[in-house]
């Protein structure tokens, strides 16, 4: 059981922490603009590189993922204030015993001991368009398939030649020029191979002269 100093402690320490989420939270998305082009200080996005935007929305879901944090932990701090209130702070919700004070001074907000806070349940769903999309741009691989046919990172390969935002800290492999900033660029692709005319022998071991001559003649030059 808590004693009052240890119980105005706690409540200090969730008064002060409510406070700085408070603050954290005023102007954090920057929802006093109007524009989104005053938040990033550009006029117009017209010149913009896609690299520069993409910098930009990943700022911007960021904030929102921790406006979420900080109003989840806000919750909880008025869960422990109103806990304060009935006389059922630091005790265990699930099992009725003591929470122990070095616990609570860890997680003010924690309303479980360890053995019950331990038990929580992750979700390993997948999102659903897995089901018909890979991650992996050689999904070959992954099945250990040997596939030579031309496939989806064949055209990427071609496509990629006339360029792209990838640079060296991109790639796995060193890459001896900027013109070979595109993933397996070392693979030699080779058309098919003439035939060789000692290939046209019919089954009486004689050549057929044409192909003979072309033989020749591919020798010749």
């Amino acid at each position: 059981m808590l004693t009052d100093k240890q119980l105005s402690q706690m409540f200090d320490i969730l008064h002060e922490r409510e406070h700085e989420l408070i603050d954290q939270l005023k102007d954090q998305l920057g929802l006093k603009y109007e524009f989104s082009q005053e938040i990033s200080g550009e006029l117009s996005n017209y010149d913009n590189h896609p690299g520069d935007q993409g910098t930009e929305l990943f700022e911007r879901s960021k904030d929102l993922a921790l406006n979420e944090h900080a109003e989840k932990e806000l919750e909880d701090i008025n869960k422990a204030f109103h806990a304060m209130e009935e006389g059922t702070y630091g005790i265990c919700a699930v099992c009725g015993q003591d929470i122990p004070y070095e616990r609570l001074e860890a997680v003010p907000t924690a309303d479980k001991c360890m053995e019950h806070a331990s038990e929580q349940t992750f979700s390993r769903e997948r999102p659903v368009e897995e089901e018909v999309m890979s991650s992996n741009i050689r999904s070959e691989e992954a099945r250990d398939v040997d596939n030579t046919a031309y496939d989806r990172e064949d055209a990427w390969q071609e496509v990629s030649r006339y360029g792209s935002s990838d640079g060296p800290s991109d790639l796995y492999d060193d890459q001896d020029s900027y013109n070979e900033m595109y993933p397996n660029s070392d693979e030699n692709n080779a058309g098919p191979e003439g035939i060789e005319g000692y290939i046209s022998a019919g089954e009486d071991g004689k050549y057929d002269e044409q192909a003979l001559d072309h033989f020749r003649n591919q020798k010749s030059e």
